[in-house]
């Protein structure tokens, strides 16, 4: 059996609006193994992308933790969780957060020069655009491109750094569902190509059954 890569612990996020508490995490506890995928759903307003952010040490929880291998990331510094999504974890969003004044190819190169990456960075970005069927597209900008063109972006920029981890939010929520079909073939195929942990956040269960556990956040804690 693989072993574990991620551990999150009663984890509890609170959010204060106006004069209004909503708790949305109450006490998440998970366990994800080297190699896994993992579907979150729930409704909308669940917490499911709040979840994903602290998975991925975009944020902190007000209370338990999340470990990475056996490292706290909630007892990280700022530098040192910015460390950590530049190279052990890379993200896709909803939406594709591209930088428009750059082309796809030095878009999907973002992240590799944050990380101080760039010993064949070039070459690692061209392979990966062409994996996603956009070997043709490298030099175009994002304006140029369909919603599902900029996705298939998103995903060889999350890659660049062979991220352990990857971490989807919602990855075909804007795209109809023959091109989401297409952008979910690109995303498993890539990841367990080179045996990478998916944690895919969704409202679809067709997408969810892709994984091989699917999860549900409801009522702050997630439940098989």
């Amino acid at each position: 059996m693989s072993e574990l890569i991620l551990r999150a612990d009663e984890v509890h996020k609170t959010y204060h609006i106006g004069k209004r508490t909503v708790e949305v995490l109450h006490g998440v506890s998970l366990s994800i193994r080297r190699g896994e995928s993992i579907s979150i759903m729930g409704a909308s307003g669940a917490g499911k992308s709040t979840l994903m952010h602290i998975l991925g040490g975009l944020d902190r929880p007000d209370a338990g933790d999340v470990f990475f291998e056996k490292t706290s990331l909630g007892r990280m510094n700022s530098a040192g969780r910015a460390a950590f999504r530049a190279k052990r974890c890379g993200f896709i969003f909803q939406s594709y957060h591209l930088l428009p004044e750059l082309d796809v190819r030095q878009n999907v190169l973002l992240p590799a020069m944050a990380a101080g990456n760039r010993r064949d960075a070039k070459s690692r970005a061209e392979h990966l655009l062409d994996q996603v069927g956009l070997s043709g597209r490298m030099d175009h900008r994002p304006a140029e491109l369909s919603g599902g063109e900029q996705q298939r972006v998103a995903i060889a920029r999350a890659l660049i750094n062979d991220p352990e981890l990857i971490l989807a939010d919602e990855p075909t929520g804007n795209l109809d569902s023959h091109i989401g079909e297409n952008i979910l073939n690109n995303l498993f195929d890539l990841a367990q190509s080179v045996h990478r942990t998916l944690i895919v956040v969704t409202h679809n269960e067709g997408v969810a059954c892709r994984c091989q556990r699917e999860l549900i956040l409801k009522d702050g804690k997630l439940e098989e």
